[in-house]
């Protein structure tokens, strides 16, 4: 994809009509920077930069070192040079998996048509998820608030008519904002970016349109295809002008399968509440658990991730009899689990669910235990769970929840 620079001249506001704009580009806002800065907010608006303290090179910068020309992928060295003021960290790859897990699930708990570009950065495919959640800015928003309040950073999204435009529009909303491009206005929103821009524009190709006199989008559009196919080549020069004019033909394209399904959180602050961190071990079982009915796959592995306030994280599984995909099941060896993590005595910051080992729910076997087998109630807790798929189809995911009674304490079902 293009990195080149934005464009001056193009607006934020194109206007409201969101018909015909399905597609959302989402990306993280310097994204390991912004990780790092989420559990070291006392450095918010001082220039930072991740990467090694010498030798290596830069693999985020917050804006503040943005100002004073630090960029990805620069030597370390020269980034000190511009900005010897910078608190340099150093990555923590782990988190960054952590966050963007966490991210991507939330994506897939909106719609399953997800292409996952990078560890940051997504497109989606809403146009299936309209009913239920309403038009595509008011989902890109929610996505926003939900990515902030868990995780602390922050999170554009763009939304057009195809993925070439909704990324572009991602890019001009940075930082933190949202830009929808409508149908009617893509060719004016296309026409006011330098060439650089464009998909395939990368220097070698910028300076031989220059050549030719073409420096902006809308030069390039009304060029002679014949003469533009002899500037930069038959294959490339058709493409460009497709995208000049806004044709991009490419669906989003979800991964074919998935190999595990989860979902995890972060307490707005560190919580010592077993009963707290249970209720939310249940919310995320039932996360869990839609996912895997709506994919028609069962897990017969459950494991969860539990942070302490240090930062120390946890990881404990546990393999079933027979596969499932059924919330109770998944909660009650979750909370098991979870119950079973040895912290110190430290507040929990994050607790994960996930199902792994899945496979097709359409033909594998289950085998019944002896009480299930006489229990004439036996499969009634899935049954009553496809129920709540169905309600939260029609009406919204918040529309109800799973249910439990509360003894001493333990939730029971």
């Amino acid at each position: 994809m293009s990195k080149g620079p934005r464009s001056a001249a193009a607006r934020r506001d194109w206007g409201s009509d969101e018909s015909g704009c399905s597609v959302l580009h989402l990306d993280m806002d310097a994204f390991f920077a912004s990780c790092e800065l989420a559990r070291r907010p006392e450095l918010r608006g001082l220039p930072v930069i991740v990467g090694g303290q010498e030798r290596g090179v830069v693999l985020a910068a917050t804006y503040e070192a943005r100002a004073f020309g630090v960029r990805s992928a620069m030597p370390m060295t020269r980034a000190r040079l511009l900005c010897p003021q910078a608190t340099v960290i150093r990555p923590d790859h782990g988190l960054y998996r952590d966050v963007s897990s966490s991210v991507m699930g939330m994506l897939h708990e909106v719609t399953p048509l997800v292409e996952q570009i990078s560890v940051d950065e997504a497109f989606l495919d809403v146009s299936g998820a309209r009913r239920r959640l309403g038009p595509p800015t008011a989902i890109g928003a929610a996505l926003r608030r939900r990515i902030q309040a868990e995780h602390g950073v922050t999170a554009s999204v763009g939304i057009a008519r195809n993925k070439f435009v909704a990324k572009l529009a991602s890019t001009h909303s940075k930082p933190d904002g949202l830009m929808l491009v409508p149908v009617g206005s893509t060719i004016d929103f296309l026409h006011t970016l330098p060439v650089g821009a464009l998909w395939g524009v990368g220097e070698k190709t910028e300076k031989s349109l220059a050549a030719w006199g073409i420096t902006t989008v809308a030069e390039l559009a009304h060029t002679d295809l014949a003469s533009l196919q002899t500037a930069v080549g038959r294959v490339s020069g058709a493409h460009l002008h497709d995208l000049s004019w806004g044709r991009d033909p490419r669906p989003v394209v979800p991964e074919h399968r998935e190999h595990s399904i989860g979902a995890e959180t972060t307490f707005g602050t560190d919580q010592d509440d077993t009963a707290a961190v249970s209720r939310r071990v249940l919310e995320l079982s039932d996360r869990v658990a839609a996912r895997l009915r709506h994919q028609g796959v069962v897990a017969r592995t459950v494991s969860v991730k539990v942070r302490s306030s240090d930062f120390a994280t946890f990881t404990r599984s546990r393999t079933l009899d027979d596969p499932t995909d059924v919330a109770r099941d998944i909660y009650r060896v979750a909370r098991e689990l979870v119950a079973g993590v040895d912290l110190g005595g430290l507040p929990v910051r994050l607790v994960g669910v996930r199902g792994e080992n899945l496979q097709q729910r359409e033909g594998s076997t289950q085998q019944l235990t002896l009480e299930e087998s006489v229990d004439p109630r036996s499969g009634a807790q899935r049954e009553a769970e496809l129920a709540l798929d169905a309600v939260r189809e029609k009406f919204g995911k918040t529309a109800i929840d799973l249910g439990v009674q509360h003894k001493n304490g333990t939730h029971l079902y």
